[in-house]
């Protein structure tokens, strides 16, 4: 319906940023509401000098309210930010929205007028966080100061215009109890590595993306005691330990001279003397796995990490090839070696047709052959998201590290 305002909309705009001040554009971010009660008289006194407009009241409150959004928010994605359901937004150039609603994409009826009113946007959004796309940067990752995810990328690499896609920070923090209730994971299979976190077993979360990794790590973390010293390393922070004593360490992009860039391997190396019980790393993806590896087998044990990877196996496989790059001297023997010496186990996640993100196989890696990848599967799932994570009925070694200790028994 506001289509057919939509040049009366950007003439108020353009009279309203006319006549307000920055510190009231300022304050328009952090109150919308007492913003939008600021603004109304000027927005009433523009509307009065234009002769030949007939609004009703509702029509009135309608394009007041988009200036509004326009002006403190996200315009035409405003809405979808506040929509619990909604867990990310994906901005294809100006005419296609999806979002991914309750675990499901869909197609939303959202549209941008044109590039430049979606660019207006994309620089809202990055000009706080001090960055901006450019020519000679056109893809950029940053995080909102509500812990929201954002990526953007544009011409030229983007054929399509500009790409935006948000990840939304959840505010629901899940407990293990959620995840059975949800089928994602068993009774046992949750009781198996609540003992493992506590017995300091080295574990390894992975799975495509949004497949949950990062809901379980957080999870996982609650059964680690609370007097530890634990090191969270992430490029994009988004784990929300509850511990008492969590140092969080977040990568650092360079700047515009391309200078200033503080990588994962420089944060899990300065971890590693900053007297750490465990490390935790969001999502480990370049050669900072060897210093990660090196950290589980020199005396933190109980470390874990996410990695993307389409099945346990494959895990192992990403691991060996992220050790051997940018780490010449590394021979595949040796990266073979270290991972097998250092990963105690490995939990694959699957995101399913129907949204529901499950926990679809927990395997030991074993120790007998130190020089080729071995797995075995302790709880396994069948293809189908219907299906139970069933026992395997095969006893881990790393059991005897913890039978005693946690009460936990098969």
């Amino acid at each position: 319906m506001l289509k057919q305002y939509q040049e009366l909309i950007d003439s108020i705009k353009r009279d309203v940023f006319s006549q307000i001040e920055e510190s009231d554009l300022l304050e328009s971010q952090e109150n919308v509401v007492l913003f939008e009660k600021r603004i109304e008289p000027l927005f009433n006194a523009i509307l009065k000098k234009r002769s030949g407009i007939s609004l009703s009241s509702h029509e009135r409150q309608l394009i007041l309210a988009q200036v509004v959004s326009d002006i403190s928010g996200l315009g035409p994605i405003e809405k979808m930010l506040h929509d619990p359901e909604v867990s990310e937004i994906m901005v294809n150039g100006p005419k296609q929205v999806y979002i991914e609603r309750n675990g499901k994409l869909e197609l939303s009826s959202i549209t941008f007028k044109d590039g430049n009113h979606l660019q207006y946007f994309v620089e809202k959004i990055l000009s706080p966080l001090g960055k901006r796309v450019s020519e000679s940067e056109p893809y950029i990752d940053a995080r909102l100061s509500d812990g929201s995810r954002v990526n953007v990328i544009s011409h030229p690499v983007s054929l399509v215009g500009t790409i935006l896609t948000i990840r939304k920070f959840s505010r629901q923090i899940l407990s293990m109890g959620d995840l059975i209730k949800q089928k994602s994971i068993s009774q046992q299979a949750a009781d198996f590595l609540s003992a493992c976190v506590q017995a300091k077993i080295n574990i390894i979360i992975s799975g495509g993306s949004g497949a949950g990794k990062t809901t379980l790590l957080n999870i996982l973390s609650n059964y680690i005691l609370e007097d530890e010293r634990v090191i969270t390393v992430e490029d994009t922070a988004e784990l929300q330990l509850k511990g008492k004593h969590i140092l969080r360490l977040e990568t650092k992009s360079p700047n515009i001279e391309g200078r200033g860039e503080i990588t994962m391997r420089q944060l899990i190396r300065n971890a590693l003397h900053m007297r750490p019980d465990r490390i935790i790393v969001g999502e480990v993806r370049s050669s900072e796995v060897l210093d990660m590896l090196q950290a589980m087998t020199t005396g933190h044990e109980g470390s874990m990490a996410t990695l993307h990877a389409n099945s346990s196996s494959e895990a192992l496989d990403r691991l060996e090839m992220l050790t051997l790059m940018d780490n010449p001297n590394i021979s595949v023997a040796v990266a073979k070696r270290q991972i097998i010496s250092a990963v105690d186990l490995i939990v694959y996640m699957v995101r399913f047709p129907d949204g529901s993100r499950k926990v679809s196989q927990i395997s030991e890696s074993l120790k007998d052959a130190r020089t080729e990848f071995k797995l075995h599967d302790i709880f396994y799932r069948d293809a189908d998201s219907i299906s139970e994570l069933k026992f395997s009925g095969n006893i881990p070694l790393i059991y005897n590290r913890f039978k005693q200790k946690t009460g936990f028994s098969f």
